[in-house]
């Protein structure tokens, strides 16, 4: 079947929650992608900053493998070798002391949600608590997820949401503080707004934050899903301030493909918080996506990604701003290591799809923002490549 085929055939199939591009991807290497008419695509995308690995990495594919043929699944009934090593790695690298495995970001969001309102029952004895989220934030598509994520347009078909949600600016200290009240359980954000349109947390914020939580004992809660795996140059990106969570969610490139997530909390919050009943999963943390994290750690320090990811991140910097000195339609451009965007006053649909069409893979963030979150194994040559191709859709169209 061809393209146009497999299309044809997804369109009748699939329910239409997804304004899919014209291409079906077959194949992965290193940092390309190939299509089914064997097209060739440099991707500055990786998923939406899941394939940290790029694609086809041996390594990775080979663990993969072994664990199929020992054992996928028993259930959290029972203990199993795989995650329990992941568990291992993944505190060790976080500072982190307890950890519950998901299969999505979404799911670690509602655990994260679900884990500080039983902290402040078994604190207060009583129920009926907050949190405080951020405007134009995004944390997923479930209900409990969606109604801490502030943007009026996702949520407004799908009410009443959770209650107990208020919404504070991000990046605005003072707004947080004025909705603080004895009921405030939590505090939730990312600690670099993805969809919202790539903005780093201002240090005077996010420190600002963390203080305000812990004088009023009031936690902490960071999601790290998309900026967290070491994209930003960091294991995480709130390694970059002087500050900890109490509780923090990770998904994207824990698993680099392989569906997994987690939400990690400190010994303090686990000793007052879920317990045998409160929360479980049938798959998360089985021996697949356990094998899975466990080498992703595994390759991740050994070949000291956050460091690379760092320097290509400085060096994707220096080119996207020189797009940015160089055309007037380049309005902004932030981000951290190998998580940026440039905000651009032409229509980022159309340049995403042209850049598409002349082979190179870039994502939107939110209605202005071109979103650059390529593997973190990419080299310069290929944010050379990318800017190439992105000035010569830029030429077209200013």
């Amino acid at each position: 079947m061809n393209r146009d085929g497999y299309i044809k055939e997804a369109e009748q199939d699939l329910l239409h929650t997804y304004n899919r591009y014209g291409v079906v991807f077959e194949k992965g290497k290193d940092v390309y992608l190939f299509d089914t008419e064997g097209k060739k695509y440099l991707d500055f995308a990786a998923g939406i900053a899941v394939c940290a690995l790029g694609y086809d990495n041996e390594e990775y594919s080979e663990a993969l493998k072994s664990q199929v043929d020992d054992l996928i699944h028993t259930s959290n009934l029972f203990y199993n070798v795989p995650i329990i090593k992941a568990a291992e790695r993944v505190k060790k690298i976080s500072g982190m002391d307890r950890v519950f495995f998901t299969n999505s970001g979404t799911e670690a969001i509602e655990g994260a949600i679900k884990a500080a309102k039983k902290y402040a029952y078994t604190r207060d004895g009583h129920a009926g608590h907050e949190i405080i989220a951020m405007n134009h934030s995004f944390h997923g598509r479930s209900i409990g997820a969606l109604s801490v994520t502030g943007n009026r347009h996702y949520q407004e078909p799908f009410e009443p949401l959770l209650p107990g949600v208020c919404f504070a600016d991000f990046n605005d200290l003072s707004s947080v503080k004025t909705l603080v009240t004895e009921k405030t359980c939590a505090i939730l954000l990312e600690t670099v707004q993805g969809e919202g349109g790539i903005y780093p947390a201002s240090p005077e914020f996010l420190e600002g934050v963390a203080k305000l939580c812990r004088e009023k004992d009031i936690l902490l809660i960071l999601d790290e899903i998309q900026c967290g795996m070491g994209r930003t140059g960091k294991m995480f990106a709130w390694q970059h301030y002087d500050i900890k969570p109490d509780i923090m969610t990770v998904a994207k490139a824990l698993g680099c493909g392989v569906p997994v997530g987690a939400f990690l909390m400190t010994e303090r919050v686990a000793e007052k918080s879920l317990c045998p009943g409160d929360h479980g999963t049938t798959y998360g943390g089985n021996p697949l996506v356990g094998a899975a994290v466990d080498k992703v750690l595994e390759i991740m320090e050994r070949d000291k990604l956050a460091d690379h990811a760092k320097e290509m991140g400085d060096y994707l910097w220096k080119r996207l701003e020189e797009l940015r000195d160089r055309y007037d339609f380049v309005i902004a451009h932030r981000g951290l290591g190998l998580m940026q965007g440039l905000q651009i006053t032409l229509p980022v649909g159309e340049v995403s799809a042209k850049a598409l069409s002349k082979g190179l893979v870039l994502i939107t963030a939110g209605s202005d923002v071109l979103r650059f979150v390529p593997p973190l194994i990419i080299e310069k040559e290929d944010v050379d490549t990318m800017t190439e191709i992105l000035t010569e859709v830029f030429e077209e169209m200013k």
